[in-house]
């Protein structure tokens, strides 16, 4: 089995310093026998009708597939000034399979190919429908080439513990949500954390893997390239095993 990826490309993300893109250049370098190369912002820089194409892909009903959204001069504002909304109240959600659709286009034509996989950071929150609940539900990771990881995804789509979600609902005040983020710390990623680059090596094997093999994920729940959708697994997989199964260790064996 011979590895088809000659290069990698990563598009950092300014407003995530967490990210240590110098820290998983080196960690690609380590494990795959290929070219890396780091690059600045992917939504740098781009003209106002492609930024008011990415504010039209906002979701504004999670119960319902996804409806083009006529964007506004300020929409377009926040996309072209890259506003992280993560921590805002009314944080912005986007369809991720209509975002990726407007980054391919955006790859330059002799770097959009199978033997290089680019790989874009963002603090967009990105999501997919659901046809099986009829709901949005946030993803960390959009696969195929471009590659999505949303550094948003990764603290908001593995769910809390349980508990932490009924002591929220007997107090919602400032102090009260303070009081108990600090009752449950270090159970679950937050913004700002340092075990964010961390966590991202596991997604980016998992974009690797899948992009190679063409296998979503795996079912082994000790397994890293496995789907985390509890923070408690995202924590076990990638902060404290960070093991392969036998099958996965062998296929990484084959390709490096």
């Amino acid at each position: 089995m011979l590895l088809r990826i000659s290069k990698i490309i990563l598009y950092d993300e300014p407003t995530v310093l967490e990210i240590q893109l110098e820290k998983l250049e080196k960690f690609l370098r380590d494990t795959f026998p290929i070219q890396i190369e780091i690059r600045d912002n992917f939504f740098r820089n781009l003209n106002d009708e492609i930024y008011k194409k990415i504010a039209s892909t906002r979701i504004f009903d999670i119960k319902k597939p996804f409806q083009k959204h006529n964007a506004s001069m300020e929409d377009i504002l926040i996309e072209k000034e890259n506003t992280d909304t993560s921590e805002k109240e009314e944080m912005a959600l986007y369809d991720g399979i209509e975002l990726h659709k407007i980054i391919s286009e955006q790859i330059p034509k002799e770097e959009n190919n199978i033997d290089i996989l680019n790989i874009v950071f963002t603090n967009k929150l990105t999501c997919t429908f659901d046809e099986n609940d009829f709901r949005y539900h946030a993803r960390a990771l959009i696969g195929s080439n471009p590659t999505i990881i949303s550094t948003t995804g990764i603290i908001e789509a593995p769910a809390k513990p349980k508990q932490y979600y009924l002591d929220l609902m007997t107090d919602f005040s400032k102090e009260g949500i303070d009081t108990i983020k600090k009752k449950y710390e270090g159970e679950f990623l937050e913004y700002h954390d340092s075990r964010i680059s961390e966590a991202i090596e596991g997604y980016l094997l998992q974009a690797i893997m899948y992009y190679e093999t063409g296998e979503a994920f795996c079912t082994d729940k000790e397994c890293r390239l496995y789907n985390a959708h509890w923070q408690k697994e995202l924590i076990s997989t990638q902060l404290k095993n960070k093991k392969f199964c036998d099958k996965h260790k062998e296929i990484l064996k084959k390709l490096t």
